[in-house]
């Protein structure tokens, strides 16, 4: 049984990386920092272990023994500028080339494929942060798959499509689950390795 650690896995898209990493039959660790965030479908189903991702001894701690990362970093609705992504992802290729670790997933945004000046001002910080996560992975030397959702939303699972290099554009959304789902499924696919993916959600006709 392959091992995955996830970080920010109790997050809104985390969460959905988490269930479906259950579901496929990985075994599951999650670092938190508290464990008052923890889903209460999460208890007794994997491990917990307690860190903080600007915190490169804690976050050796949760990479120790895996096989698969997922980072599903993010802010909430919180929009201030921030560092804590960018100082997280350096210290997870860290950790990870340490362990001898090679395969990562983490989900950024599709704002990556505009043009700076193009990003709604609102989220220009976010994307800046983003942009230096993006930075860190392509330079990692690691398998890494960055995928670049739209809007992220609450919706059921359907159909989704990708794209390498560009936003697929067929729609303006991605369903959460159906996000979670491909940054586990995408560490199974060497197709995805080393590529920015685009994806979105399948137009329904």
């Amino acid at each position: 049984m392959q091992k995955i650690v996830i970080f920010g896995g109790t997050g809104m898209t985390g969460q959905c990386a988490v269930q479906h990493a259950l579901l496929k039959g990985l075994r599951v660790r999650l670092m938190v920092r508290s464990e008052a965030t923890l889903p209460d479908t999460f208890k007794g189903r994997l491990e917990i272990v307690s860190g903080d991702v600007v915190n490169l001894n804690d976050v050796a701690n949760a990479i120790k023994g895996q096989d698969l990362v997922c980072v599903a970093l993010g802010t909430r609705n919180d929009l201030q500028p921030t560092t804590v992504l960018s100082t997280g992802m350096q210290n997870i290729v860290d950790a990870m080339k340490a362990e001898g670790m090679k395969k990562v997933s983490v989900c950024l945004s599709s704002f990556l494929f505009f043009e700076p000046d193009k990003v709604p001002k609102m989220f220009t910080n976010l994307n800046a942060e983003h942009k230096k996560m993006l930075d860190i992975i392509k330079a990692s030397g690691l398998e890494y798959r960055a995928v670049f959702p739209p809007h992220i939303a609450d919706e059921p699972a359907s159909e989704y499509v990708t794209a390498f290099d560009k936003s697929p554009g067929l729609t303006r959304s991605i369903s959460k689950l159906d996000l979670g789902k491909f940054l586990i499924e995408s560490l199974f696919d060497d197709q995805y390795t080393g590529k920015q993916i685009g994806i979105c959600t399948k137009p329904s006709c």
